[in-house]
């Protein structure tokens, strides 16, 4: 095994490297979904972890709990998009 297998270990170790940087950096990335024009956002870090929910006074109606969960449930989809996508490499989503 010469000087080939050598510089082959290199690579793998840098690809590693480069790798585990990455997955650092999702968790510092965040991504925010949002519904009902702005009454409900949803932040997620690159991991897709929830890090926060807003919901804005005006639509919360006692009434319509169910549209609440639909605007919740948009948002988080949509975070969730968003965080998919960077994690996938495709910059250019407003995040």
């Amino acid at each position: 095994m010469g000087s080939g297998y050598s510089k082959m270990k290199k690579q793998a170790r840098l690809m590693e490297a480069q790798m585990q940087a990455m997955q650092e950096n999702l968790k510092t990335v965040e991504c925010e979904g949002s519904s009902g024009n702005g009454l409900v956002k949803v932040v997620l870090d690159g991991e897709k972890n929830i890090k926060s929910i807003k919901i804005k006074p005006e639509c919360v109606d006692k009434d319509d709990i169910d549209g609440l969960q639909d605007l919740i449930i948009a948002a988080l989809q949509q975070a969730q998009t968003k965080a998919e996508a960077q994690s996938k490499g495709m910059p250019g989503l407003p995040f």
